[in-house]
């Protein structure tokens, strides 16, 4: 059971936040939110004056600032559990949309009405503090309907390219920025031990080289420095630290490794954010050796923001303090406290904000956090927020709604899903298809369906099948492709192919999922449906090419013989066309693994450079003589 100070040290807290009187004690004076500091402040204020440094603006804001404005800064609720009245009265910091959770009018105008609604509730708190709205747009903005989707990571991984990922992070932030949206919970610089693990596909690839490589994308969202001209929006890199490396690939598990293979594996994707400027850290659910990051101030505080120089601030994920220390998940005034002296700057607590307030403002008054932690916190989210110019213009930019969705935007992601194709067979050069081939057989589940081919984190967090958004499906590339003359016949499960066909496209994998739900611990093999399908098309002796919708590679060598090509398409998002550009030609594939392939569920992990003899191995990719 905690005790409470001597009466005489919380006086002195009082003294030193200078919201009160001596005799009066913060925790009873700040039990009516927003009520301390009702005076507006001055339009000559200093921290209002863009021309005076950054720091100066800090330091003048900060001292204006009761308890109450900073315990709000600290705090990013849900908007479908906060309104804009909200926002005003407990002085929140942030807003977020989880995955799916969308205004009334799922457009880029309607994103924009509802985030400068909140802002408006920010700015008429006494201090107008703007508040940053932040979502998922993790592969293109992709909680709003007609979005860019591009490829998920792990197919980016695949290119090799980090200029052109830096360029995605550009079109993304342009898409992001017109619907009012300033921050982007992107990249997830993950690198992926174990293919079961349900985030393999939010995963650049399996060594620390290639999410290194493509931090370039915190480039693409927030410019050269945060700010930097139009569509500047506020990267994170995620999920900090060993979450790719958790035993037996379970979500949110435990990275069991020594000091040295994490810092090896997992830390240098972060080292180089941090080298790039990014401006936020989100923290991982996972655990180090039994203790959960969130509440691990040795990897915060020492390592993160002290080692490698992080001048950002740092996020939890979504109710991520709940599991400090085991237990029953839940809030709890010690979980606060570790997590906020762990070194946590902003606490994504969605629904339960109101509750994580009162715990620290209690936790502040009986001394177990002390005001110097909360002061840096502050010091932190209140520079991000200077150096992006939220002060100035905190509102939408909708000139940048007419990039949303854009022809310029889908061509930019059909050429990254063309480079992220990587042939794994081909056998009697099978491929590249003829694009004049006569009769031409499409069969699979997700030849025909954008929902299947953009994954995970699409629309809603899980994703879905069907058409749920706006694209190009492989099969309408294909149709796209071909000659006149040519004729593709569809069906979804592979009946009705004959001898005449000179060649059947089987389009199979995986359908969506996300995070926990898209773990793996029993097997990562083709479901029964694709298994028929297959059958109906080897029966009829036509040569078969399958392209594998996945994300991560599958258990597939018992089959691997009886196919005559395989291309491993990973989630190409809305832009199927780029698949149908490999598959004819018309562009010659380049693309390589990020991961190992394993022969066989049983044999994950495997990983470069571990000894073991994979199907196919890390970096492994054909391509077409000329």
């Amino acid at each position: 059971m905690r005790s409470f100070p001597p009466r005489t040290l919380v006086l002195g807290l009082a003294t030193a936040l200078g919201a009160l009187g001596a005799a009066t004690l913060p925790a009873q004076a700040t039990t009516v939110p927003g009520r301390l500091h009702e005076r507006p402040a001055p339009s000559n204020a200093p921290y209002l004056d863009a021309r005076r440094p950054v720091r100066e603006r800090v330091e003048d804001l900060l001292k204006r600032m009761t308890l109450d404005d900073k315990l709000g800064q600290m705090t990013q609720a849900e908007r479908g559990g906060a309104t804009p009245q909200d926002v005003t009265t407990y002085r929140l910091g942030s807003i977020l949309s989880g995955g799916g959770s969308v205004p009334a009018e799922n457009t880029p105008q309607g994103w924009a009405d509802m985030v400068d609604g909140y802002q408006r509730g920010a700015l008429a708190s006494p201090l107008r503090i703007p508040m940053i709205y932040g979502a998922d747009a993790v592969h293109g903005h992709n909680n709003v309907y007609g979005a860019t989707i591009f490829p998920h990571n792990i197919g980016l991984g695949a290119t090799r390219d980090p200029r052109l990922v830096q360029r995605i992070g550009r079109a993304v932030a342009e898409e992001v920025a017109g619907t009012g949206v300033q921050w982007t919970f992107a990249p997830c610089l993950c690198v992926a031990r174990n293919d079961r693990w349900g985030r393999t596909y939010e995963s650049f690839g399996e060594v620390p080289e290639l999410p290194s490589a493509m931090t370039t994308e915190i480039v693409g969202f927030q410019g050269r420095r945060l700010g930097s001209g139009p569509a500047s929006i506020l990267a994170t890199a995620k999920h900090y630290v060993g979450d790719g490396g958790t035993t037996g690939g379970k979500d949110q598990g435990d990275t069991q490794v020594s000091e040295a293979e994490l810092r090896k594996i997992h830390l240098p994707p972060f080292r180089e954010a941090v080298r790039r400027g990014v401006g936020s850290v989100m923290i991982s659910y996972s655990s180090w050796n039994g203790v959960k990051m969130h509440g691990n101030k040795y990897l915060i505080t020492d390592v993160l923001k002290g080692e490698l120089g992080f001048k950002g601030f740092v996020v939890s994920d979504y109710n991520g303090i709940d599991q400090i220390g085991g237990g029953t998940p839940g809030l709890t005034p010690e979980r606060v406290t570790a997590a906020v002296n762990a070194g946590i700057d902003m606490f994504m607590q969605p629904w339960d904000w109101k509750q994580f307030i009162d715990m620290l403002r209690g936790e502040v008054a009986n001394g177990h956090v002390p005001m110097s932690r909360i002061d840096d916190a502050n010091r932190r989210i209140l520079t991000v927020k200077f150096q992006m110019g939220l002060f100035e213009h905190p509102f939408a930019d909708r000139s940048f709604q007419r990039t949303f969705g854009s022809d310029q935007h889908r061509a930019l992601a059909r050429r990254a899903v063309a480079e992220s194709q990587v042939v794994l067979k081909n056998a009697g050069n099978v491929l590249p298809l003829s694009r004049s081939a006569g009769k031409i057989f499409v069969a699979g589940k997700n030849a025909d369906d954008i929902g299947n081919q953009t994954g995970g984190w699409t629309l809603t967090w899980q994703g879905s099948s069907g058409p749920i958004t706006k694209g190009t499906t492989i099969l309408q590339g294909i149709r796209q492709a071909v000659r006149p003359g040519t004729s593709v016949t569809y069906s979804k499960d592979g009946t009705g192919i004959d001898r005449s066909y000179k060649v059947a496209v089987a389009v199979v994998g995986e359908t969506p999922y996300a995070e926990y739900m898209g773990d793996r611990p029993d097997g990562m093999g083709l479901d029964d449906q694709d298994l028929s399908t297959l059958a109906n098309l080897r029966a009829s002796g036509v040569p078969v090419v399958v392209v594998l919708v996945s994300g991560r590679p599958l258990d597939i060598a018992a089959q691997l013989p009886q196919w005559n090509g395989l291309v491993e398409s990973w989630l190409p998002g809305t832009e199927g066309q780029g698949v149908a550009d490999v598959l004819f030609g018309t562009v010659r594939p380049t693309g390589r693994l990020p991961v190992s392939w394993p022969r066989s569920a049983s044999q994950e992990p495997v990983n470069r450079g571990d000894g073991k003899s994979p199907l196919f191995p890390y970096g492994f990719g054909l391509t077409y003589r000329h």
